[in-house]
């Protein structure tokens, strides 16, 4: 009985940890080819509009 649960605990952690490296993976290719663009169109910072006060700013790192 205490294999079993050692195996599910294991198949458990290794289940999280593959889906936290997937995550990371796609964020980190996401921002690598959002500065791509921004290199190719020799943009400083990318202008995003505010939904509620109608005004452009700067997109923040963790947007």
């Amino acid at each position: 009985m205490a294999q079993i649960i050692f195996l599910l605990l294991v198949v458990a952690v290794a289940w999280y940890g593959y889906r936290k490296f997937v995550t990371d993976a796609e964020r980190l290719t996401r921002k690598r080819r959002a500065a791509e663009r921004e290199r190719q169109n020799d943009a400083i910072g990318t202008l995003i509009k505010d939904p509620k006060t109608g005004e452009y700013r700067l997109r923040r790192d963790d947007e």
